[in-house]
């Protein structure tokens, strides 16, 4: 199914490396798999037996796990995409040579002695689930593991060398009580030379696809202003949010964002705010492969939090166009919603795409543009004609 609207790593581990085999050991101890809950029949007179409840498959959910996709040329500038890389482009860059599988692999080559060469990438988890990670390393002292949302420390799983060939490591983790993602991460060792990393999995259970919306259920009268792209930042638009105190939804490019950020934590000041999802290069995401929808929304979910210190939880797909993918994809980066609009004050217009004027729980679309201020004075106008406030969209979507 396709929707569109047609218009528009660890830290410093441990120096002896002895200890380090002491501890690779705790991998094969003490970890638990997955429980699955069998429900039992609550009338004793039934005669049906009790049915164990399935659980999800296990997926991937590694972002780019192969290497096999290329970065935007709108990403974080010499990136790896899904991946953060300690060393940037210095240390750490896509190979088509000899890899495990396919045609690339991520070859990394520390830069100097205090550098370890580690890639991190955040992945989404379920609190108190169990999750298998693994990767193809060649090199010598080569590490994989997971931190940052563990319900215990977990050893990482490593080689003393390869021999020049690919070893798969393998480690498990379960994801603490209220842990909704974790960094995973590869890396060398201190002066032990160039790794390589390739086919990276983290296999368990998918969340549940995010809901797509293009409006949000309240009997509230509010309406919700929200401003994509971000090229265009003016003084004007920045003067009527403020002195209305407006709460803004904003959806920047990352790209966008970060060449003036202070400019977008002003305008998302009012109570309510908030900066949100929407892809790193506007592209039609359904005429991109699920793994590239993911690098899609996980590389802009990174940056942005990187930038403004909040993950989005709301993705909004360019130009509309989004499918079954998008859905699972943007769920797998945390998103919890993808979301439309219902109406268009952009570039001049006032368009409602229902029957009447702006309803409770409309979604109202515009742009960082050169006519952002008017557009705003004129979807504020139009929200108070029909007895509505602006509010904060966030906290309705949770």
């Amino acid at each position: 199914m396709s929707t569109r609207l047609s218009t528009f790593g660890f830290g410093r581990l441990p120096a002896r490396l002895p200890a380090l085999a002491a501890s690779a050991a705790l991998l094969v101890a003490g970890l638990a798999g997955p429980a699955v809950a069998a429900p039992s029949s609550t009338d004793p007179s039934s005669a049906a037996a009790p049915t164990a409840t399935a659980p999800a498959p296990a997926v991937n959910l590694a972002t780019n796990p192969g290497f096999e996709i290329p970065a935007s040329s709108l990403a974080d500038w010499g990136s790896v995409p899904g991946w953060r890389c300690s060393g940037g482009p210095a240390e750490a860059a896509l190979t088509t040579a000899a890899p495990h599988s396919g045609t690339s692999a991520l070859a990394v080559t520390p830069a100097g002695d205090e550098s370890t060469g580690e890639c991190v990438q955040t992945v989404s988890v379920q609190p108190g689930t169990t999750y298998t990670a693994s990767a193809w390393v060649r090199g010598k002292f080569v590490f994989l593991g997971a931190t940052g949302g563990t319900d215990r420390p977990t050893a990482p799983a490593w080689t003393e060398s390869t021999n020049g060939g690919w070893q798969k490591l393998t480690t498990r983790f379960t994801a603490a009580p209220g842990a909704t993602t974790v960094k995973l991460s590869v890396h060398g060792w201190y002066q032990q030379g160039p790794f390589a990393v390739d086919d990276v999995r983290v296999d368990g259970p998918a969340p549940a696809p995010a809901t797509a919306a293009a409006s949000v259920p309240t009997s509230d009268k509010v309406v919700f202003f929200t401003v994509d792209d971000g090229w265009q930042t003016t003084p004007e638009a920045e003067q009527v949010i403020a002195a209305n105190k407006l709460p803004i939804t904003a959806f920047p490019l990352p790209m966008a964002a970060a060449n003036n950020p202070d400019y977008f934590r002003r305008v998302t000041a009012a109570p309510g705010s908030s900066i949100q999802d929407h892809s790193v290069s506007h592209t039609d995401l359904t005429t991109l492969s699920p793994a590239a929808q993911q690098v899609e929304i996980c590389d802009a979910r990174d940056s942005l939090t990187r930038l403004f210190g909040t993950a989005p939880t709301v993705f909004r797909p360019p130009y509309f166009a989004w499918n079954a993918d998008t859905l699972q994809a943007a769920a797998n980066c945390g998103m919890r919603t993808v979301l439309t609009a219902d109406a268009d004050f952009s570039w001049g217009a006032s368009n409602v795409w229902h029957e009447g004027t702006l309803s409770p729980g409309d979604v109202v679309l515009m742009h960082w543009t050169d006519t952002l201020a008017d557009d705003l004075r004129r979807a504020l106008a139009a929200a108070e004609a029909a007895g509505l406030k602006p509010a904060g969209l966030a906290s309705y979507l949770r």
